[in-house]
């Protein structure tokens, strides 16, 4: 009787571990909020997307309204062309913005949506034509030591 008590708990440890690791790989790969609403497609430019990925959220005052569908390269214009497929229970203004930006210092890169005030809506296939580009780090870094070599130059002289 013993051996089937630690039997069930064995296995009842293992169940949990499995549901676990499933949850873990639900979020790495950005698929744990994944419904099943109707989606119509926008598509953004962008001249520099960073780090961003298919699957990355699009957000509207912190709420996911869409996911990043595809990133496509544009050697015309050479901007990077991002599809969104936005849920259709979320109408934005055709002067909407986009923006990527990040999850706190280091974190996932994602695409903000700050609605305009048209009165029509966007529609499947339209384009949002206001967008600013990821911010990259080490450009900011970059740009911090020069203006500080130049500080210094400066007080030299």
């Amino acid at each position: 009787m013993q051996q089937k008590s630690v039997d069930v708990w064995v296995g009842l440890f293992v169940l949990i571990g499995v549901l676990a690791l499933g949850f873990l790989a639900l979020q790495a790969g950005n698929l744990s909020s994944s419904t099943f609403n109707k989606t119509y497609p926008v598509i953004t430019k962008f001249d520099n997307i960073g780090g961003l990925k298919v699957r990355a959220s699009v957000r509207s005052a912190g709420v996911v309204v869409g996911r990043v569908a595809s990133i496509n390269f544009d050697d015309k214009n050479f901007q990077a062309v991002v599809t969104l497929n936005m849920d259709q229970r979320y109408l934005f203004p055709q002067d909407s913005s986009a923006k990527i930006l990040t999850a706190g210092l280091l974190g996932e890169q994602y695409i903000g949506i700050e609605a305009g005030g048209d009165t029509k809506n966007l529609a499947a296939g339209d384009r949002i034509k206001l967008t600013q580009s990821a911010i990259v780090l080490e450009n900011l870094i970059s740009q911090f030591l020069y203006s500080k070599a130049a500080d210094v130059k400066d007080t030299e002289q």
